[in-house]
């Protein structure tokens, strides 16, 4: 295999990891947010009589999940691609190294 096709793999390998943890993280945080909601609407109802719209809850849920989960997913591919650009590179050196 190529040095250019073995960067290529890191790289696609990286950024699918980084899309599986904005998936768990996303999905994470709205399970959460549904089962506060659940309690919430509970003790609404049994205190005031009114409900709960679910539309108060999981709206911001959304917005926040998006932002923490991308946060998290951008960190990781930009670190993965800065520490294969750095591997490349001390591979070319000592591969150069090797032919001299």
């Amino acid at each position: 295999m190529t040095r250019d096709r073995k960067v290529v793999s890191a790289v696609v390998l990286w950024l699918t990891f980084a899309f599986l943890v904005w998936n768990v993280i996303f999905d994470r945080i709205l399970v959460l947010a549904g089962r506060r909601y659940s309690y919430d609407a509970v003790v609404q109802f049994r205190s005031t009589g009114t409900y709960l719209r679910i539309d108060e809850v999981m709206r911001p849920a959304i917005a926040y999940g998006v932002r923490v989960a991308s946060l998290i997913a951008v960190l990781i591919a930009v670190g993965a691609v800065l520490l294969i650009r750095e591997a490349a590179r001390r591979d070319a050196k000592r591969s150069a190294a090797r032919r001299t």
